[in-house]
């Protein structure tokens, strides 16, 4: 009996959903586990149910999985899995406690020309490096919204670290997103992507910039952050699910209520700022060097440390 038909037959266990809602689910991507923590309105959008039954198909999926309470030492085994990449600066390696780490979600903000997307490029470069060496031995998924994905600068960072271009290049797939719902798409239909092909790192460059565009004024504040919120959340499951590293890029602007210090204020307001596993500030110093602040973390202190960005990419 082959894989496709396991999971058929398990679809087709719960409750509300025959063959042909089955087929749907699989087509869109859905195991037990993704109809377990769905919504029903999602999960109704997406197999053709009504709320109530896809409120009835949602609780035989969670029935079926272990999804209650477990013990804090077995979480701490799970955690042991857990990888870092570094970022081939060690200042910024021990800013976020060793490098980027996995299962978790970083988010770089920052004014444009502060090296957001430079610390991207490396590090869709780092991940493919064996672990010993402060890699993940792992691919890559780029979500592009801003037209600033250059294969150039990655072979020229990949030359610098004595590997090869070409190979480091075949080993990143990227997606440009045309649109706010464009972008979230992307990351839903990401896992077969993910399995087929060892992805380690997924980053998105940058993820508010089409839902400031999409979204205008005061009026579409609300259905903005609703779907920022369920963009993140679905980029927040992909990192847990199968134990790789987000990256989010995140444009900023100029909070006029802070009349002394810097009134830099990161997009996405309190959704993302919950969201983010780790949140560094970037800032341009003198000449290539940049500054980055720890804002945010789990388990890490505020601090701060100064890096370089230059044709080599980061350093310290």
């Amino acid at each position: 009996m082959t894989e496709d038909v396991v999971v058929t037959k398990k679809l087709k266990d719960l409750p509300g959903v025959g063959p042909a809602t089955a087929k749907k689910l699989e087509e869109a991507g859905y195991d037990i586990q993704k109809i377990a923590v769905a919504s029903p309105h999602e999960l109704g959008e997406v197999a053709g149910l009504g709320v109530e039954t896809a409120k009835k198909t949602i609780a035989g999926a969670r029935d079926s999985l272990e999804m209650g309470f477990e013990t804090a030492d077995r979480i701490l085994e799970k955690r042991k899995e857990i990888g870092k990449i570094t970022t081939s600066s060690t200042e910024l390696d021990n800013l976020l406690g060793g490098g980027i780490e996995t299962m978790a979600i970083t988010e770089f903000y920052a004014k444009f020309g502060s090296g957001k997307t430079q610390i991207g490029f490396q590090l869709c470069v780092n991940v493919q490096k064996p672990k010993k060496e402060g890699g993940f031995d792992g691919n890559v998924l780029f979500i592009d919204s801003e037209g600033t994905f250059r294969p150039e600068r990655i072979a020229q960072i990949a030359e610098a670290q004595g590997m090869d271009p070409d190979e480091v290049l075949k080993n990143i797939h990227v997606a440009k997103a045309v649109n706010s719902d464009h972008q979230m798409i992307l990351a839903e239909k990401a896992d077969d992507l993910i399995k087929d092909n060892n992805i380690k790192l997924v980053i998105v460059d940058s993820l508010t910039s089409h839902f400031r565009s999409d979204y205008i004024g005061r009026g579409s504040l609300s259905e903005r952050q609703q779907k920022l919120n369920t963009h993140i959340h679905t980029l927040l499951k992909l990192a847990d699910k199968y134990n790789l590293a987000v990256i989010i890029m995140n444009q900023v602007m100029d909070n006029p209520g802070i009349l002394f210090g810097d009134p830099t204020t990161p997009i996405g307001g309190h959704v993302l700022a919950h969201a983010s596993t780790y949140r560094v500030y970037l800032r341009k110093s003198k000449g290539d060097k940049r500054v980055a602040r720890l804002v945010d973390s789990p388990c890490l202190p505020d601090a701060e440390c100064v890096f370089t960005v230059s044709e080599q990419g980061i350093t310290d």
